[in-house]
This record gives C-alpha cells, sequence and structure tokens, in this order.
C-alpha cells in the first residue's frame, strides 16, 4: 500500500464567520469542528498520517484544546500561509516526492464527511485515478449570469464539488509549483494537466462546510440524524 496523508486546511481567521473564534474551533456537539473533521478521516483510513494546516497564532490554542479534551489522534501541525495555496504548499513541503504516496486535501470546516466519501475517493486513486473528487449534483435551479442579466441552465448538467479531494502526490506537487489561480486543488491540477483524468466519485450532500453561524444548527441536526441512524 502506498503511504497517504491528509491534508485538512484550517488556516481561516473567522473574521467572515462572525465570530470571536475562527469557525474550525466553534463547538458542534461539545467538541470543536476540527475535531470531529480529523475523527472522521482517521476513522475512515486509520493509517494516513494527518496535517493540520493552522493559523500560527491558534496553534498553541489547538494544542491547549486537545489537552482539555483529551484528543489524542496522531497529527502533525503546519503553518499556514497568505492564502489557501500557501497552506497546501506549506503541508506538502513535509512529504517526501520519493514517498509516490496519495494525498487527501480537506476543508477543515467540513466535519461531516461520511466515510463511504472518504473512501470512494481512496478507492479511486487505488484503481490508477491520478485524481479523485467527491460531487453532487445541484438541486436548487440555476441561472447564469451574462453581464447585467441572467439566463437559466440546465442543472443536470453541474456538479457541486466537495472534499477530500485525492491525488497522486506527484501531480499534486507539480501543480502547486507551477500555478496559484484556482477555487479547489482539483481545478489547480487540470488546469497545468488538461487531459488528466479526474475520477467524480459519489459525494454526499449531509458533506456540507461550515460557513455560516446557522451551519453549526444544521450540522448538529445533522449530527443527530446520522448518530440515530
Amino acid at each position: 500500500m502506498r503511504p497517504q496523508y491528509f491534508i485538512i486546511v484550517a488556516a481561516g481567521s473567522g473574521r467572515r464567520f462572525g465570530s470571536e473564534l475562527p469557525k474550525q474551533f466553534c463547538l458542534l456537539e461539545g467538541k470543536p469542528v476540527l475535531m470531529h473533521t480529523v475523527s472522521r478521516l482517521h476513522e475512515a483510513i486509520p493509517e494516513a498520517k494527518i496535517m493540520i494546516v493552522l493559523h500560527p497564532d491558534y496553534e498553541e490554542y489547538w494544542a491547549g484544546v486537545c489537552s482539555d479534551m483529551g484528543f489524542t489522534i496522531p497529527h502533525t501541525v503546519v503553518h499556514g500561509g497568505a492564502t489557501r495555496s500557501d497552506s497546501v504548499r506549506n503541508a506538502l513541503k513535509q512529504i517526501h516526492t520519493e514517498d509516490n504516496s496519495f494525498v487527501y486535501v480537506h476543508d477543515g470546516a467540513r466535519p461531516l464527511t461520511s466515510r463511504d466519501t472518504i473512501q470512494n475517493v481512496a478507492e479511486a486513486l487505488q484503481s490508477g485515478h491520478k485524481a479523485a473528487v467527491p460531487a453532487i449534483q445541484p438541486t436548487d435551479s440555476m441561472r447564469e449570469l451574462c453581464g447585467n442579466k441572467s439566463i437559466p441552465v440546465d442543472r443536470s448538467k453541474y456538479l457541486a464539488v466537495q472534499t477530500p479531494q485525492g491525488f497522486d502526490s506527484n501531480i499534486l506537487m507539480q501543480a502547486y509549483n507551477a500555478d496559484d489561480a484556482a477555487t479547489d486543488d482539483a481545478s489547480l491540477v487540470q488546469n497545468i494537466f488538461p487531459d488528466i483524468d479526474i475520477a467524480i466519485v459519489p459525494g454526499s450532500p449531509y458533506n456540507i462546510k461550515i460557513t455560516n453561524p446557522m451551519d453549526i444548527a444544521i450540522a448538529e441536526s445533522i449530527l443527530r440524524q446520522t448518530l440515530n441512524e
């Protein structure tokens, strides 16, 4: 089995979230969002090494929370950069190219990722794909902005992309060494390797990203529901 790594991007300052703490540290059912995220990934692939990218100002805070709550899942902390791309790049520097590994990049604020979603991505890489992305079809009607007007579009032609996104480590490293302009890792990789085979695997409507304060309440509802199933 090739070595596997999770890079959890959690270096945001939380200004848009509007709370005293960044969203990844806000409590969800009594534990920080980030703890749920780490636990989900570890449960799905226990042998994978976990790297959490944090803003340096919160490294000590996170260590204290882990100590207070007895959180012992092994992980290393990497300092975040000025942008998300910089943060991922900092984590990639901790991985040796010769490892020939699989790397999964995940949003720290996605605490409800299912085992199935994570393993779908892993199985796509193991079957020979160089990249794999979980996605779901949108359920809302959609329109495309065209200047100061908008037109309806066929939503069946679109996908809502989620994380974790998985990659052959060499491909991901080359992409991050060459480009910054992308909103997610798979897009950045495809900018550099237009013909790359990116597998699209089933995501989950429960795999929400905590963005607004009300998302905490939504996540708590989902968590209670899934625990009782």
